[in-house]
């Protein structure tokens, strides 16, 4: 082709085929028009790869059409609830396998293979069951996202009655830690799955170095030893703008680079100073073809191997070739790997093995969050949080310290459904999940978050009631307990006004409220004030017989030393990590997403909570009446009294409460 053809063939890519067909046949009138078009496809194919979405405008639409809807108002979506389904149902539903684009996915045995005898060898071996993997690098703690693809992964191949593997892609010792391999396993535990096997990508690693060789042999990979700088030159440089190159190495004699490779693994190259490369298609127009590195040399011990290897596979070479070690049918993976599909399939066949299909769909992510790794790890090791534990994040070790439940994430993420575009969900929708099952689950307590002291002037000194309070009102099969009344309680600050207002319909001088679950109203008479002027005291009568029920009733937590009341505890109270939706928006903010953190995302305060709360675990949740949902926090002291408390989700506000 010629020069200004090639340019606008890498621009245009296969919407000019036919003004190129139209051009070559009239240049070529006397020529068989047919191996014309067939030599045509031929160079195009080798020079920008097979067709995908970016030469489908129907395609290309429906995805531009599905990233928009993908992105909710929040002033919508904030509302959504699932009503009266329950959170628990949705958590294990499969609906969402058989809607969509997973229902379109294909059934064990209608993957194409090299010939017959590779997939009849295939089925023989999984007896045509659906296997699936999730392949978490252990670098790292699990977020939002990965619930996404624990549900997808597991959600899919239950739905199938298949298996799901568990493989930790442990090839880059310079990131791993034993921390890390843990906290993956509990956290896929914790949010309800098991898998069916646990296994590493180094339990492959003389088999990975044995295939290496073998590519090698079928000239299909060689040992490079350009820099960094120098590959990223070869390879267009920045934006791949430039001319394309091949190594200089590319074609040295296989005996040479095998050689070399042996060499690698000796330990007698330093690192950097020689790579395994795939010898691919350096013109092609996926960036997945420029001779992708196989193998590179490291001289870091390994957690699981030690430091009986030296030279580590790369991502792009393990990955599909485990896939097809464990017989994997759905290889399931987000969007950023769409143009690693080409080379995922080009390696497996280069080795003349079985084949798995790669299908991606659209990353999760919700506003107000950061779900980058190593974004996520900047935020630990610069002190912006308190870990990857912290309330405030959305790893999932943090959002189970905070009080989310596990069944509210898989229902989130099911009900979310699967598609191929990025979803940037509003926060109050998940919020919505969590606050609907704890609203299920969660029993209620009494507490004041400002304590405000109030004395029942009325009644005596010695006056000592126990009532029965149900731990969820309706709800008898949660059980009860008894509280303490007497007659100096504690309200929240906000809930007394000494002025009136006619819109105001709790304590005030001269106005009554009624107390949860006590018999009579209480009505304010007079206040106490501190030095400052400050009111540190209401007075108030105990109004037994009235007549009038009261309008409000608010919550009250009583002073009695015979039942150790109140209980003071430690509020955490968290606010959004993030201040605008989009910290990454570079125009929203311009100074660069950590200057997007909140200064005031979390505030300590004492509160008040009745005697219910004596009996708590950690990870214990309540709804603290009129206030919202809570969780006990692991820092806390349980054995000495000392509750530290997690504020998890606010109630339902109504607009017209006052």
């Amino acid at each position: 082709m010629k020069s200004r053809r090639k340019v606008d063939l890498e621009e245009k890519r296969y919407s000019i085929q036919g003004q190129l067909l139209g051009n070559l046949r009239q240049e070529l009138r006397w020529a068989n028009s047919l191996a014309v078009k067939d030599e045509l496809e031929k160079q195009i194919k080798e020079r920008i790869g097979e067709k995908d979405e970016r030469d489908d405008p129907k395609a290309k639409k429906k995805k531009e059409k599905e990233a928009k809807a993908a992105v909710v108002e929040t002033s919508d979506i904030s509302k959504t609830s699932i009503g009266s389904a329950k959170v628990a149902d949705s958590a294990k539903s499969f609906k969402f396998v058989f809607e969509g684009e997973l229902a379109k996915l294909h059934k064990p045995g209608e993957n194409p293979q090299l010939n017959d005898k590779i997939m009849k060898e295939h089925l023989k071996r999984t007896g045509k069951k659906v296997i699936t993997r999730f392949p978490p690098e252990p670098n790292g703690y699990l977020h939002l996202g990965h619930a996404k693809a624990l549900n997808v992964n597991f959600g899919y191949a239950a739905a199938h009655d298949g298996i799901t593997y568990l493989r930790y892609d442990d090839t880059n010792p310079e990131a791993e830690k034993d921390e890390y391999f843990e906290a993956i396993l509990e956290m896929i535990k914790w949010l309800g799955f098991k898998p069916y096997g646990i296994t590493y990508s180094s339990d492959h690693f003389q088999r990975l170095f044995d295939l290496a060789v073998e590519l090698i042999k079928k000239d299909k990979a060689y040992i490079c030893h350009c820099t960094g700088e120098k590959m990223h030159e070869f390879r267009g440089g920045d934006g791949h703008k430039g001319e394309r190159k091949e190594c200089v190495h590319r074609n040295r004699p296989l005996a040479e680079s095998i050689a070399e490779f042996y060499k690698m693994k000796e330990g007698r190259y330093g690192e950097g100073e020689a790579t395994l490369r795939m010898k691919m298609n350096m013109q092609d127009g996926n960036p997945q073809f420029w001779d992708l590195v196989a193998y590179r040399v490291m001289y870091t011990p390994h957690v699981r191997t030690g430091e009986q290897w030296c030279i580590y596979p790369t991502y792009d070479y393990t990955h599909c070739l485990c896939d097809s070690f464990e017989d994997i049918t759905h290889s399931l993976c987000t969007t950023e790997f769409q143009q690693s599909r080409a080379s995922y399939y080009w390696l497996v066949d280069a080795l003349e093995i079985y084949k798995p299909v790669q299908w991606e769909y659209g990353r999760l992510n919700v506003t107000h969050s950061i779900m980058s790794k190593r974004k996520l790890l900047k935020l630990v090791n610069e002190g912006y949080v308190q870990g990857w534990d912290d309330p405030r994040m959305f790893t999932l070790v943090a959002m189970r310290r905070r009080g989310f439940t596990p069944e509210s994430l898989n229902a989130f993420v099911r009900d979310l459904g699967v598609s191929k575009a990025d979803a940037v969900i509003p926060v109050e929708r998940l919020e919505n999940y969590v606050r609907d099952h704890l609203n299920d689950v969660a029993p209620r307590l009494m507490a004041v978050l400002e304590p405000l002291k109030v004395t029942l002037t009325n009644l005596p000194a010695s006056h000592i009631e126990e009532i029965e309070v149900q731990n969820k009102p309706r709800d008898e099969s949660m059980g009860s307990h008894k509280v303490p009344f007497t007659n100096t309680v504690y309200i929240d600050r906000s809930d007394f006004r000494e002025n009136d207002d006619p819109n105001f319909f709790r304590l005030a001088i001269g106005k009554s409220v009624g107390l949860l679950n006590v018999s009579w109203p209480i009505t304010a008479t007079g206040v106490k004030r501190d030095a400052q002027g400050h009111i540190i005291e209401v007075l108030a009568t105990y109004d037994v017989d009235a007549s009038k029920k009261p309008k409000t009733y608010i919550q009250w937590v009583a002073q009695s030393s015979k039942h150790n009341s109140p209980v003071k505890v430690t509020v955490n109270q968290y606010d959004r990590l993030f201040l605008h939706e989009d910290p990454m928006d570079e125009k929203a903010v311009p100074k660069g997403w950590l200057s997007d953190v909140n200064p005031k995302s979390l505030s300590v305060i004492e509160a008040y909570v009745e005697v219910g709360i004596r009996t708590a675990k950690v990870e214990d949740k309540f709804q603290f009446l009129r206030v919202g949902y809570f969780c006990v926090d692991k820092d806390s002291d349980i054995k000495n009294g000392k509750f530290l408390i997690n504020s998890t989700v606010s109630l339902k506000e109504d607009s017209k409460k006052n």
